[in-house]
């Protein structure tokens, strides 16, 4: 499982131009999944993404020494399969990411876990496998790619 985690001001996810849900300050994480991926990947990456220490505690920008939970700051999750995506000539090649019908329940649970662990209304589902138009303001920018720890 790999995780694209940015550090946003305010993020949202839009299908035919009506907003389906939205955050404030947070963090936008991006996820895919790989073929051998597992609901161990969800709870490992879920943990790594909670504990980031993406903020500062003061208003200046270093150190980053708070996590989003102690921020009590909103996350954003939103499905990617491209993240697994490579190059091979001149044409990109997907093999590497797990089909969706396969990672649908996975997405599915990795939300629930992000909301076992942290508030869950401070967790927003970008929604699995649909158009959407995905928007942030990015602070920063800071981005973190991440991999469970069996993709490591």
């Amino acid at each position: 499982m790999r995780a694209l985690v940015q550090r946003v001001r305010s993020a949202r996810v839009e299908v035919d131009n009506h907003i389906i849900t939205e955050i404030g300050p947070g963090l936008l994480v991006l996820v895919g999944f790989t073929h051998t991926d597992s609901l161990l990947d969800a709870e490992s990456i879920s943990k790594k993404i909670l504990r980031l220490p993406l903020f500062a505690s003061k208003e200046t920008e270093y150190p980053l020494d708070l996590n989003v939970m102690q921020k009590n700051y909103e996350l954003l999750l939103v499905s990617q399969f491209s993240l697994y995506g490579v190059f091979k000539g001149n044409r990109l090649d997907f093999h590497g990411a797990m089909p969706s019908e396969q990672a649908k329940p996975i997405y599915e649970a990795l939300v629930e876990i992000f909301c076992q662990q942290y508030d869950p209304g401070r967790v927003k589902d970008g929604k699995f496998g649909i158009k959407r138009q995905v928007f942030a303001v990015n602070d920063g920018p800071l981005a973190i790619q991440l991999d469970s720890e069996s993709n490591e």
